[in-house]
């Protein structure tokens, strides 16, 4: 049992990032990077990893592809970050295997739903400085949440100041529907628009028949001012 539990000790070599742990664990390959201060996602994981922890770091972003090379990937751990920004490709190449991705307890106020819905994994969101929009509501529906962590999926701003504070969950039970006040935004945004060019083009007939009407009178004018044929 302790010659056991060495072997899962034994780092993997020059293959393992530098500020990483790299174990075997279940008889899948393992990096643990936890707690080691990163600011940016190594780049040099194994590309036979099946689980990494990138937890309790200082990362601030994922970017498009970050984890592409990485095509046994099953679960990701990059919680407890200063996570704020997510690209829409962050997660491409994992997707279909990615079974477990917690993002939570990062600064994550809002994602670009292309990067979580193409997902298969369990997400785990909570403790994230959310701001509750139609983008957040339709990973809520779509994505397939861990609903131990759902819960703790809060409001901190919203559109309405009533929202802030609560539970994303219990807002939307309560009916609301954060997709529809972006339609309608939308809608009386094209009203607007639709406005200001009919306006446009009544000015422009406007114009247009004044200055025919004085070309005219100019024109009568002239007339009358020459001779009278006899």
């Amino acid at each position: 049992q302790a010659f056991f539990c060495l072997l899962l000790c034994i780092p993997w070599g020059s293959s393992c990032p530098l500020s990483c742990q790299c174990t075997e664990r279940a008889g899948a390959k393992a990096v643990l990077c936890s707690s080691q201060h990163l600011e940016e996602i190594p780049k040099d994981i194994p590309k036979d990893a099946v689980f990494l922890k990138l937890d309790a770091n200082s990362i601030t972003r994922i970017p498009s592809n970050a984890f592409r090379h990485l095509s046994h990937l099953e679960e990701l751990d990059l919680s407890r970050n200063a996570i704020e920004k997510i690209d829409r490709a962050a997660f491409k190449g994992v997707a279909a295997g990615l079974r477990s991705l917690d993002l939570s307890s990062n600064r994550i106020r809002s994602i670009p739903k292309e990067a979580l819905l193409a997902l298969k994994a369990k997400l785990r969101l909570a403790n994230n400085p959310w701001h509750c929009e139609c983008a957040l509501q339709e990973v809520l529906w779509e994505a397939r949440l861990d609903p131990d962590s759902v819960q703790d999926i809060t409001c901190h701003t919203a559109p309405r100041e009533e929202f802030v504070g609560k539970p994303l969950l219990q807002v939307l039970d309560a009916g609301v529907n954060f997709c529809s006040v972006r339609q309608r935004t939308t809608d009386v945004a094209m009203f607007i628009a639709m406005f200001g060019w009919f306006a446009m083009v009544i000015v422009y007939v406007i114009c247009y028949v004044r200055h025919n009407r004085e070309d005219t009178c100019k024109h009568v004018d002239y007339l009358k001012s020459l001779p009278s044929a006899q």
